[in-house]
């Protein structure tokens, strides 16, 4: 059961990671010649990667809360090496919640 809840943030906390690493890209130099001639596409960039951090965060939050694990610890360790500990994570929870499916069955 604590499984099948994490699931749910999980997906969604890597949906918010690739939508954040888009954004990001949007000011790497072979998008930002495109990105810096609109001030609109700078403020909607901008807003993205904050608004994909915060619920990126909250969802890494609620899966580490789902699985037992400490959020606070998940959250700040996402937070202090993102975006690697970010991916690295993931591939944990989806590692553990795999073994732990397998052992139920």
């Amino acid at each position: 059961m604590q499984i099948a809840r994490a699931q749910q943030p999980i997906a969604a906390a890597a949906v918010t990671l690739i939508l954040w690493i888009l954004s990001v890209a949007a000011f790497l130099p072979p998008l930002f010649k495109y990105t810096s001639q609109s001030v609109l596409l700078i403020i909607a960039a901008g807003m993205a990667i904050f608004i994909c951090l915060v619920l990126h965060l909250i969802f890494i939050g609620m899966a580490a809360k789902s699985l037992g694990r400490s959020p606070a610890l998940w959250v700040g360790v996402s937070l202090i090496f993102m975006p690697l500990a970010s991916i690295i994570g993931l591939i944990l929870f989806e590692w553990f919640s795999e073994q732990a499916k397998q052992a139920t069955t």
